[in-house]
């Protein structure tokens, strides 16, 4: 079966995602991911050129963050930690991040890029000098990358078996501080 351009292309990154998320970007091979995807490795090297490239468009993510200039200030925090909460349990784009992150630099670069870029800007409409952005936007970040990796990668028991709204209602507090306090 013949596919288009950009047909074999959704499909190498869809294979990419899945290889990355289960064997992380060190032991995820562009072989494997091709075999997966149903092609000839050189055709992902053709797309891509590079491991690394992959990975980037692999793990290309927006975090798809709210407006927080429209929530009231005292709901900050929860309004941020629902939405982590929502993010990570719909996509596994940032859990390939999160895995691979913790072994490889250049994807602990990746992650620190997506979220300076995303998470500051949105932070910094919300704050009475938003020079402090970067640093709370950091501070944020513990609190959810933390949740995630020990939620979802790691396993842990308490934390699995939270509800979502448990999670926001101990998340959230801090978040709050974090952000506007």
């Amino acid at each position: 079966m013949r596919r288009s351009s950009s047909e074999t292309k959704t499909l190498i990154l869809a294979a990419a995602r899945e290889r990355f998320a289960a064997d992380g970007y060190e032991r995820g091979t562009i072989r494997a991911i091709a075999a997966d995807a149903g092609i000839d490795p050189s055709m992902v090297m053709r797309y891509y050129g590079t491991k690394d490239n992959l990975f980037a468009a692999a793990a290309e993510f927006d975090l798809e963050l709210p407006d927080l200039a429209g929530i009231p200030t005292a709901e900050i925090g929860g309004a941020l930690a629902a939405h982590f909460i929502e993010r990570w349990e719909r996509d596994e784009a940032l859990l390939i991040l999160l895995r691979a992150g913790v072994t490889n630099e250049a994807v602990a670069e990746r992650m620190r890029t997506i979220f300076a870029a995303q998470l500051a800007p949105v932070i910094g409409k919300v704050i009475d000098d938003p020079a402090q952005a970067p640093v709370r936007a950091g501070l944020a970040a513990t609190q959810v990358l933390g949740m995630a990796l020990c939620r979802y990668v790691l396993g842990f028991p308490p934390l699995q078996q939270m509800s979502h709204d448990d999670v926001v209602g101990w998340i959230g507090p801090t978040l709050q501080r974090y952000l506007v306090g």
